[in-house]
């Protein structure tokens, strides 16, 4: 039989709202749901179609996985027009309705449009049991089958145990920009769970394919409907606040709460997704993740992160709003452009847990917007905690301290990831407390902020391409605020040149530290004299060379002459025994050692004096005094060593 529409002239102004169809009625199936479709602008999304549903004062509360009358809702309207994503909002909250579960909704919508001309039953069963409808027309022959088949619906809900399944929902408060699946993976073996700071859990599941998942479940996920409902007047009322503030969110929550309501949990929710990174904060909190990416396009990508080295998928996801609004955001706090006229933003924010590196693209560098994340550490790091993590070992620690305690010109390399900025960050502690620090970053990662709290004197020039000093500006500006130490974090264009102009013209004995891609000594000459057109004479300024990889040190290597080439040899070699001494120091035939001697100081004193800071170093590992205070502070037989003279 035919379906007769006579309405369907309704819905060609595409954005009216559905609800005004015969099949949406009061005197319907007791839904009171009100559908309409809507193309949002500017979110770096384009041709896409929402359907939005909103589910106030509906007793199926929109929720499609468990209300047959809200689902049979959502697939009439797309019965007669596909949408990208379904969303359904009810009592502040949102369920987001995309990739499989979308997918599975419109292509009842089309099941439903195109069997209907054969049979009324089947059409109608497919509106509230899509699972068993698609089951019921596999088993048949003819156009039931068919039709299942090239409308996508029998693949669609392959595998799917019932409507739990296929349709599962990421949600949240409606004043958050992520949304979280509650349910885990389908056949899903729970391997580990643990708890974030924040108050955020975490399972980590074993699945389908070969990543694992990381499965996120926030306080707000724990929320009745009423104390959400609560929470999104309470971000009306901060919005209306004349006061504004860090106590702002907690006013805003009082005035709307109830007895018996999780105030402080709500007052955290609310800060979190109004003046912090809402869900992504849980993420950021948590001690075992390293990154975290969210690829382009958005609407396709769950969040992923790296939990312990390993990636894993993640239950989060970002919409496009989500994403327009992170966007938005990271353009406020960095100051710096990001559009399509300037597509890529490198940034550091500010986050509750610590501080975080973002890399952000858009069109016409990406497929839309993606976000890349690297937490930061809270605690800062020293060579005695490098120690104890087994980054490098003691001999090679008591060498490095004393050679950027006497004014060392030396590049730490590595690849993506390697470590190279915490071992940077790291040797800065080693110069004298008395000396004077100027670090020269694009984004800020290097702990000054650290070092001026422990009473050093730290200084952070800013430089990047809008209205900041170039690097080389930027170097002639360190020079004319007087003596001290140069670092230039992350060499890979002019801030070679800038660098090697601080160790060339650089005042005598002060140490200019610097960090460069480069999987070995070779490959940093390689980079920076071809790459980055350092002359090699200049390159030859460079004392050591540090190498790490997966945070661990493969070499320490010091430069020497031979032919008017510039020429490597180790002192530390990683070797399947760990980081092993090549003997050159020991034999007395370290230039590196050599050059390290205040005047009149013989070559083994100095020797002594690395050994001495390595026993030291060893000590203060084995001990567990690492953070800054306790490791500076723990060995006065050391002084002599570190308050003389530089080179």
């Amino acid at each position: 039989m035919r379906f007769d529409r006579p309405w369907l002239s309704r819905l060609e102004g595409g954005d009216a709202p559905l609800s005004s169809l015969p099949w949406l009625g009061d005197d319907g199936d007791g839904c009171r749901c009100d559908p309409s479709f809507r193309e949002p602008v500017g979110t770096g999304v384009d041709d896409r179609v929402v359907l939005a549903v909103d589910a106030d004062g509906c007793p199926g509360r929109g929720d499609l996985a468990a209300s047959p009358d809200c689902l049979a809702t959502v697939v009439e309207a797309l019965t007669e027009r596909d949408a990208d994503v379904i969303r359904t909002r009810h009592a502040g909250r949102e369920r987001t309705y995309a990739g499989r579960a979308a997918a599975c909704l419109i292509a009842a919508g089309r099941f439903r449009e195109r069997i209907g001309f054969h049979e009324t039953r089947l059409a109608e069963r497919v509106t509230r049991e899509p699972v068993a409808a698609a089951r019921e027309a596999g088993g048949r022959e003819g156009p039931p089958k068919r039709i299942a088949a090239e409308t996508g619906l029998a693949e669609t809900v392959a595998g799917a145990a019932g409507p739990a399944d296929a349709l599962r929902a990421h949600a949240g408060p409606t004043i958050a920009a992520t949304r979280v699946a509650s349910a885990p993976p389908p056949e899903a073996t729970l391997v580990d769970r643990w708890e974030v700071d924040t108050g955020a859990t975490v399972r980590l599941y074993d699945g389908e394919g070969a990543l694992r998942t990381y499965h996120l479940t926030p306080p707000s996920s724990r929320l009745d409907d009423e104390a959400v409902a609560r929470l999104a007047v309470a971000k009306d009322r901060l919005l209306d606040d004349p006061t504004g503030g860090e106590r702002a969110p907690g006013r805003a929550v009082r005035s709307v709460a109830t007895a018996g309501d999780p105030v402080s949990t709500l007052v955290d929710v609310l800060r979190r997704h109004t003046r912090g990174y809402g869900a992504l904060e849980h993420v950021f909190a948590d001690d075992r993740v390293s990154d975290a990416t969210l690829s382009a396009p958005v609407t396709e990508n769950p969040l992923r992160v790296v939990v312990d080295g390993e990636r894993c998928r993640t239950n989060v996801r970002l919409p496009p709003e989500g994403a327009a609004t992170l966007a938005s955001r990271l353009r406020r706090t960095s100051g710096r452009g990001f559009s399509r006229a300037s597509p890529t933003l490198d940034a550091t924010i500010e986050t509750e847990s610590g501080r975080v590196r973002v890399a952000a693209t858009t069109a016409p560098a990406s497929d839309g917007l993606s976000f890349t994340f690297r937490r930061g550490d809270p605690d800062a790091w020293t060579l005695a905690r490098l120690v104890d993590a087994g980054t490098v070992t003691p001999a090679a620690a008591g060498l490095l301290s004393v050679a950027v305690e006497r004014g060392v010109t030396g590049l730490i390399a590595g690849g993506r990831g390697a470590g190279k900025t915490t071992a940077l960050g790291s040797l800065l502690w080693e110069l004298p407390a008395e000396t004077r620090s100027v670090l020269i970053e694009d984004t800020p990662e290097l702990p000054s902020g650290a070092l001026t709290a422990a009473g050093r004197d730290a200084q952070r020039l800013r430089v990047g391409d809008g209205a900041e000093p170039s690097p080389s500006e930027a170097v002639r500006t360190a020079l004319r605020l007087g003596g001290g130490a140069i670092v230039v974090g992350e060499v890979r264009g002019e801030e070679a040149r800038a660098l090697y102009e601080a160790m060339r013209v650089g005042a005598a004995g002060e140490t200019v530290l610097g960090t460069i891609h480069g999987e070995d000594p070779p490959a940093v000459r390689e980079r920076v004299v071809t790459d980055l057109g350092v002359p090699l004479a200049s390159f030859a300024a460079t004392d050591l060379i540090v190498v790490l990889d997966d945070h661990r040190v493969r070499t320490v290597a010091e430069i020497v002459g031979h032919d008017g080439e510039a020429a490597f040899e180790p002192l530390f070699e990683r070797t399947e025994t760990g980081l092993t001494a090549s003997g050159r120091i020991d034999r007395g035939e370290s230039r590196l050692v050599e050059s390290l001697a205040r005047p009149g100081e013989p070559y083994a004193a100095v020797r002594e004096a690395v050994d001495r800071r390595a026993d030291r170093v060893r000590e203060a590992a084995r001990t567990g005094r690492v953070a800054p205070g306790r490791y500076l502070d723990g060995d006065e037989e050391d002084t002599g060593d570190r308050g003389g003279e530089g080179r």
